[in-house]
């Protein structure tokens, strides 16, 4: 017990100084310590890299839909230009050879055909094939929802 200095006629704060600090325990590594771990970040970072690239995919691919919604809303339920609007939609959308011959009722059944809630029925599709002809078309909100339910929902490349 030489090493222990003498504490005889010492004060409690002159004992508290002699205390030496704990010493502080090494850091802990943040590196995992089995290669599984390392393999399984390595894979969560290649599906995340992956999943990435099929959102930006996916998002590239349907652009032509996003500019064909924002150009009818300006078009103010005009029958020419939704009726302008949703065929240059089918061009990008379909092969031209598909799409560009179709008029009239032809046309009709190409759009509820690619389309699963099949929007252009009745009156509304007689005046959205007409609507091009006429001198002065009336302006047709019921088709302007129409041709949105259109562009949002159809299957590009897919006909029924």
């Amino acid at each position: 017990m030489a090493d222990t200095p003498d504490t005889d006629g010492l004060g409690l704060v002159d004992m508290l100084d002699l205390l030496k600090p704990v010493p502080e325990p090494e850091a802990i590594s943040m590196m995992p310590q089995t290669q599984g771990w390392i393999w399984l970040a390595v894979a969560v970072v290649i599906v995340l890299i992956w999943g990435c690239v099929i959102l930006v995919r996916r998002r590239h691919a349907s652009a032509y839909r996003r500019e064909a919604l924002a150009e009818l809303r300006s078009a103010a339920a005009d029958p020419v230009k939704m009726a302008s609007i949703v065929r240059r939609a089918a061009l990008v959308a379909f092969p031209r050879r598909q799409v560009a011959a179709l008029v009239g009722q032809d046309w009709v059944r190409f759009l509820n055909g690619s389309c699963p809630d099949a929007p252009f029925t009745g009156s509304a599709a007689e005046a959205f094939v007409a609507a091009p002809y006429q001198q002065n078309p009336r302006a047709n909100p019921e088709l302007e929802g129409q041709c949105r339910v259109w562009l949002r929902t159809h299957k590009a490349g897919a006909v029924k």
